[in-house]
């Protein structure tokens, strides 16, 4: 789930300031391959073994539920072992959970073993993300975001790709994540470097980010709704219209190539326009591209609609982000920032379940009709906020960089608008 977010446009990081982070990247990079495997890999085990869409939904949901628990959870745990050992044993979580996937069948083992990867990954990248801030200077923290987010999208990618090493039946496929997950722990062990002070407890404002903008409130909902549902159940889609692997995982990284491809022309276009604008514009072209995906299956054109899709959908969680970013006062960029993460993680436990229905009762296509519907519906209400007076002038806004949607709330500290960003305060009611 990458897409854009925001920062301070500076200088290109020291290399003295990069090498502090080399081993936590390159684990990073490694266990994101595995996650990107695991990603796909699940829901089509799952439809491989008899499983109906909706039950995958249902599968999908205790994935996000279990991410949502991670969050405000693991920071108690990291806080009482560290940084390496809470990395370490979320790690042989993670790739247990994977293994017993592969060896466990019934639909119940799985409901459970899917909260349980959710719930690890939450906490791996709050131990990944809380670290990274602990090493960031106010110079290099927009930097090290933008690197740390382009090596889980090419991780991710490389991922769909590795999906292709054996059958979907097989262990094959499960094993080789499971390798890239552990290898993850030995970069994060040998390091000498000074893990990190433990990171603070969760904090969620919803009502403060509704009154804060109520634009950024729906983008960051709807963002959970669709690119959480596509993720969870995209792959069975891609199956229903072709049974080849190599198919599959071509279309889910299409989708994640238009989102990367997009992003900075999109972001671009945000620092120059009322962002709320750009999250209507966004919310059309899901929908048009939405309807574009169901109607191309088996043409040649199928693979540009998907790139096109992901174009459009996933950017539109960092514009709400970024949204709710202008018109943060000081500290509370975490708590906002959090319950922009939360919110799509809400999102994105609840639509599965019902799509994953719909999808059983009218066919795969109904995914993506759906996707178009419920773009059209946010669009609307976004579009009426729109009109409403504004709090921050265009050149107020924060300018743009790269960030991803499946992160932790750790990620926040790691405010690229810097320690010394204050904003003025604004009137209520002003921002929608």
């Amino acid at each position: 789930m990458l897409v854009v977010c925001f920062s301070v446009s500076g200088v290109s990081i020291p290399m003295k300031a990069l090498a502090t982070v080399t081993s936590l990247l390159v684990s990073t990079a490694l266990l994101l391959i595995g996650q990107g495997m695991q990603l796909t890999l699940l829901p089509l085990r799952a439809s491989a073994n008899g499983l109906s869409d909706f039950m995958i939904g249902i599968s999908a949901s205790c994935y996000f539920l279990g991410f949502i628990v991670g969050c405000i959870g693991v920071p108690a745990t990291i806080a009482r072992v560290g940084h390496i050992r809470s990395f370490a044993v979320l790690t042989a979580v993670m790739t247990s959970a994977i293994l017993c996937m592969d060896m466990l069948d019934e639909w119940q083992f799985l409901l459970v073993l899917r909260f349980l990867t959710g719930m690890a990954i939450s906490g791996l990248y709050t131990v990944i993300e809380s670290w990274l801030n602990s090493q960031a200077t106010a110079a290099s923290r927009g930097r090290i975001l933008s690197i740390y987010t382009f090596i889980l999208l090419i991780s991710m990618a490389l991922g769909q790709a590795l999906i292709n090493v054996g059958p979907i039946e097989s262990s094959t496929p499960f094993t080789l994540a499971a390798v890239f997950m552990v290898l993850a722990i030995v970069p994060v062990g040998l390091t000498r470097r000074l893990a990190p002070a433990p990171v603070e407890a969760t904090r969620v404002g919803f009502s403060l980010l509704y009154r804060r903008s109520r634009s950024a409130f729906a983008g960051a909902l709807l963002s959970g709704l669709v690119v959480g549902s596509f993720w969870s159940l995209g792959a069975i889609f891609a199956r229903s219209n072709s049974e080849s692997q190599a198919d599959i995982s071509w279309f889910v990284s299409a989708a994640i190539l238009g989102g990367a491809l997009l992003q900075y022309p999109i972001g671009l276009l945000s620092d120059r326009i009322d962002r709320r604008k750009v999250i209507v514009m966004l919310c059309f072209g899901s929908a048009l591209a939405s309807v574009a995906v169901a109607a191309s299956a088996g043409q040649s054109w199928h693979l540009p609609a998907v790139f096109l899709f992901g174009a459009m959908v996933m950017p539109i969680y960092g514009m709400s982000l970024a949204t709710a970013a202008d018109v943060s006062q000081g500290s509370e960029f975490v708590e906002i920032g959090t319950s922009v993460l939360l919110l799509n993680a809400i999102g994105a436990v609840s639509a599965p379940l019902v799509l994953g229905k719909l999808m059983s009762l009218l066919g795969p296509p109904a995914l993506f009709w759906s996707f178009a519907v419920i773009c059209l519906l946010f669009m609307a209400y976004i579009a009426l906020q729109v009109r409403g007076a504004r709090a921050v002038s265009i050149s107020e806004q924060v300018p743009f960089t790269a960030a991803a949607s499946e992160v932790a709330p750790a990620s926040f500290d790691l405010d690229p608008r810097g320690p010394e960003h204050t904003p003025t305060p604004r009137a209520p009611g002003t921002e929608r």
